[in-house]
């Protein structure tokens, strides 16, 4: 079962530290069928993210571009690969 913070996405393990978040929303912008920013302009998960049909590398790049490293994605071997 899915975390509220931490979904699997294409492959992908993705996990959100919240605690580091800023809320600058890059990562929703490339990737907005995934992400959003909640009440308190953090990121979360949207609902159904771990359905959504989105580009893997477009995921990757959505994660990279968080300016204070507060999305994490793991391989399917466990391999941390973002940041």
């Amino acid at each position: 079962m899915d975390t509220p913070y931490e979904r699997e996405i294409e492959g992908f393990t993705v996990r959100i530290e919240r605690d580091l978040c800023i809320g600058s929303g890059n990562c929703v912008n490339l990737a907005p069928e995934v992400f959003e920013l909640d009440e308190q302009n953090l990121v979360s998960f949207k609902d159904g993210a771990s359905e959504a049909p989105i580009d893997s590398a477009r995921l990757e790049e959505a994660c990279v571009l968080c300016p204070v490293d507060a999305l994490l994605v793991f391989d399917e071997d466990g391999e941390q690969i973002v940041p």
